[in-house]
């Protein structure tokens, strides 16, 4: 696959890209100063939509899966950054032990896996998997496509502590996003560092919570810049009690959309935008593109019929929906080949490392493309997300890629913000930092 794939981003010069041009030192500076009063999450991964006159993010991912689809190239950047985030949670690690997914028959996670684990051993850490399976007793090879291969093993509880036969890391990696709660052999690791936190599990994360964040991040972050920040957020609505088998909550549903399709028309009206508005509603916790549905009208959330509702009703590992965020619709004017694309930047620690294309050939600019059928393109890097060139056009690659990593960071740093108030609500407490940990912690 060309790692130099470039869409078709050709289309109108946004302001929003010249401002964001004049002003990258500035952002670069805010973002410093962001950084030094929060935490950022270990890693992360963002969903962009580029309408053209908006560019939103649409879904924070803190348990990223792709790292197989990004260019090599970025390899490097992805180590570095890979080092300082280890540095930060546990200097003087040695040892990490890494907790995937149950997906042991998805080959192209297994190899997001092993593209992961291959960037935490150049960091200079001994890495090794340990698998929630309880049918994993032993060690267990995977083989994947490509002949390279992956070593499961059974985890091992020794009072507060989790490690493997043999292996007692510092640190410990979750790339499974615990959507169907925390086992009981992950709670209680107070002598170790969980990352990221258990609280990022979607079993508790709530995405209404991450664009409330979102919202305050991008305020501070619009005034002090001088830009509209209606342009980079995607306005939402919440509506609880909802049970879509039982029909209970529909009315709050077609209200609550029926009142941000109307925000969405005056906006529109007032920026002379013609496009038709329209709403995600999505189930408030759960990835993958599961429980979704993109509305233009209120009365489509009413009589649901039995398919639409069983779509809704559950997502990943069997969570229940009964929360949804109503967000408002950003449609994509990006495309590759013809078919309509969106950007998905992948960061670690505060750096973005790179990315990717997502592509549907079946779905339409307003519609999820998070769906079968989709397909992966790396985005046409020619350096760091994080590196404008002011001697090109606001929206030529590298000026465009810069204004993704921006917003992407943005919605990162709402991350932090999300995961620090859900952590002081649960009055929690991080282990001990690394050096005044006992011996065996390293």
């Amino acid at each position: 696959m060309n790692s130099r794939t470039e869409p078709s981003i050709s289309g109108p010069l946004l302001e929003l890209e010249r401002q964001f041009l004049e002003r990258s030192s500035s952002i670069e500076g805010w973002f410093r100063r962001q950084w030094h009063e929060h935490v950022p999450p270990f890693y992360g991964s963002v969903d962009l939509r580029n309408a053209g006159f908006k560019l939103a993010p649409v879904d924070m991912n803190l348990f990223p899966g792709g790292f197989n689809n990004l260019g090599a190239e970025f390899l490097p950047l992805c180590v570095q950054a890979a080092q300082a985030a280890v540095e930060r949670m546990c200097c003087s690690a040695r040892r990490l032990l890494l907790i995937p997914e149950n997906h042991t028959r998805n080959q192209f996670y297994l190899k997001n896996v092993s593209r992961l684990a291959n960037i935490l051993r150049m960091t200079g850490l001994e890495v090794r998997l340990g698998s929630l399976l309880p049918e994993i007793a032993s060690p267990t090879p995977l083989m994947l496509p490509d002949g390279d291969s992956l070593m499961l093993e059974p985890l091992a509880r020794e009072g507060n502590r989790l490690g493997l036969d043999g292996f007692d890391p510092c640190a410990i990696l979750l790339n499974n996003d615990l959507s169907g709660g925390v086992p009981a052999i992950l709670q209680g690791l107070d002598e170790q560092w969980l990352i990221p936190p258990l609280h990022a599990g979607w079993h508790a994360r709530r995405k209404s919570r991450h664009a409330a964040a979102y919202e305050r991040v991008v305020k501070e972050f619009s005034e002090e810049m001088g830009i509209d920040p209606w342009r980079i957020n995607p306005a939402f609505r919440v509506c609880g009690g909802i049970d879509f088998h039982e029909r209970a909550g529909e009315e709050c549903l077609a209200d609550q959309v029926s009142a941000l399709l109307a925000d969405i028309r005056r906006k529109y009206r007032e920026l002379e935008i013609e496009d038709a508005p329209f709403v995600a509603v999505k189930a408030d916790a759960g990835t993958y593109g599961m429980g979704v549905m993109m509305v233009k009208d209120a009365s489509e959330v009413v009589g649901l019929n039995r398919r639409q509702r069983n779509k809704m009703a559950v997502v990943k590992e069997g969570l229940v929906v009964g929360e949804v965020i109503i967000q408002e619709g950003v449609r994509t004017f990006e495309t590759i080949n013809g078919a309509v694309a969106e950007p998905v930047v992948y960061m670690m620690d505060h750096y973005v490392v790179g990315g990717f294309y997502r592509v549907h050939t079946a779905r339409g600019s307003d519609e999820n493309l998070n769906a079968p059928g989709m397909e992966f393109r790396p985005l046409a890097f020619d350096a760091p997300g994080s590196v404008p060139d002011s001697h090109q056009e606001p929206d030529a690659v590298p000026n465009r890629l810069y204004t993704y990593g921006v917003v992407a960071r943005l919605a990162l740093l709402a991350a932090s913000v999300e995961l620090e108030e859900m952590e002081s609500d649960e009055a929690a407490s991080p282990p001990e930092p690394c050096p005044r940990m006992k011996e065996t912690a390293v």
